[in-house]
């Protein structure tokens, strides 16, 4: 069987780690979210086609031509007219049924294996916040009768999460369809044919689905798999004044000075460098050759490969890009004084979070002025700088090479 991944899009919700590379290249406990993605349809698929664009050749190069048992192939969409379209680019690759992937979501292997046993299928989970989600109606028999996007008045809570199985009937369907009123096709339009037929289904997912939307989803992933899928493992001989707790893994060649404290769930990638006298909190994850020094605070936090924080730093609940440096005294703050959810703009919308903890997200090669102080939820662009003592209280856009 062949799996098709969707993973041309730009991705401007997670602006700007993704000014620099693909959503799909994005690490959850540094490993790509692709690569996630990959090892869920180990022993499911013998092929995968990527439907590859913005930034595609990232993703080749990353991948090859293989992954494991599983042949890899790409095939490109050179303008963003909607998931049906995107499908479209990969009906000559697809010779049979297939499933359809969300690049930007990570789905339970136990779950995918059950729906790729279906003909016509997609992959449904129960949510709380169903007017967020395409909603599925069903019959007693999940047989799905009506799929509604975002609905004022939700009729069910069983939400389209974009996986699915199709035969390759879907071409066809797709070929015909009229595109919606911001010009795409779409996927579920086809879906909705097939439900007026009574041949698709809904397949509710009994394991994990991750959606990264927005930056601070890459952390709730990351969490997320700290807790279920860090296999602990210390790769280098600590020296004894290092105090390490709970379950953490530190990869070879990391240097880890006397005073530093580590507590877990903690990820640490090879050839990275530690204190002295630093403390590194549960769910933080640091990519390969990152400096964390002295008197630094890194709490829940992910930093990217290269990224520093070398000298007396907080940093809470934040995306550190990769070779940004921190300068001396640069804070994070983290949460609101008024303890509210915090708000993020995107497009000129602010956009509520849903946490009232969140830091900064920086963009790759950032560096900051010493004792930079950082509003909460704020973002910065790749190869920005600011000045000694600056306060960021709006996002930093503009992108300096």
């Amino acid at each position: 069987m062949q799996a098709v991944i969707m993973a041309a899009g730009q991705s401007t919700r997670t602006w700007p780690l993704t000014l620099t590379r693909p959503k799909p290249l994005l690490p959850v406990m540094n490993a790509p979210l692709m690569e996630r993605q990959l090892r869920a349809l180990e022993g499911i698929v013998d092929e995968v086609i990527v439907v590859v664009g913005y930034l595609g050749d990232m993703i080749q190069e990353q991948f090859g031509d293989a992954f494991g048992n599983m042949r890899l192939r790409y095939v490109e969409q050179r303008e963003q007219l909607g998931t049906g379209h995107a499908v479209l680019q990969a009906a000559e690759a697809v010779d049979g049924p297939f499933l359809l992937l969300n690049g930007d979501d990570l789905y339970a292997p136990e779950d995918l294996k059950r729906l790729a046993t279906f003909d016509n299928a997609a992959l449904a989970h129960e949510v709380d916040t169903p007017e967020r989600f395409g909603i599925f109606e069903v019959d007693a028999k999940n047989r799905v009768k009506h799929i509604e996007e975002k609905p004022e008045q939700p009729r069910s809570n069983l939400a389209n999460v974009g996986a699915y199985k199709f035969d390759r009937n879907v071409f066809a369907i797709l070929e015909t369809l009229t595109p919606s009123p911001r010009g795409e096709i779409e996927v579920t339009d086809a879906v909705q044919a097939l439900a007026e037929k009574g041949a698709f289904y809904a397949v509710r997912g009994n394991g994990y689905y991750l959606s990264i939307g927005y930056p601070w989803h890459l952390l709730e992933a990351t969490a997320y798999w700290l807790d279920h899928f860090l296999k602990p493992d210390i790769q280098i001989e600590p020296d004894p004044m290092v105090s390490i707790n709970g379950p953490v893994y530190i990869g070879a060649g990391t240097i880890i000075r006397p005073g530093v404290v580590i507590d877990g769930p903690v990820h640490i990638d090879r050839e990275c460098c530690l204190g002295p006298n630093c403390w590194i909190r549960p769910y933080t994850v640091l990519g390969p050759n990152c400096r964390i020094g002295q008197a630094s605070e890194i709490k829940a936090s992910i930093f990217f490969e290269g990224a520093a924080a070398p000298h007396q730093n907080y940093v809470g609940d934040s995306i550190i890009g990769a070779h940004a440096n921190l300068g001396c005294g640069t804070t994070t703050a983290n949460l609101r004084h008024d303890a509210q959810p915090i708000r993020t703009l995107m497009h000129d919308e602010f956009v509520d979070t849903g946490r009232t903890k969140l830091g900064a997200i920086i963009g790759d090669h950032v560096h900051t002025g010493i004792n930079t102080a950082i509003y909460p939820g704020r973002k910065i662009w790749p190869g920005h700088t600011t000045l000694p003592g600056s306060a960021v209280r709006f996002d930093l856009t503009a992108w300096k090479d």
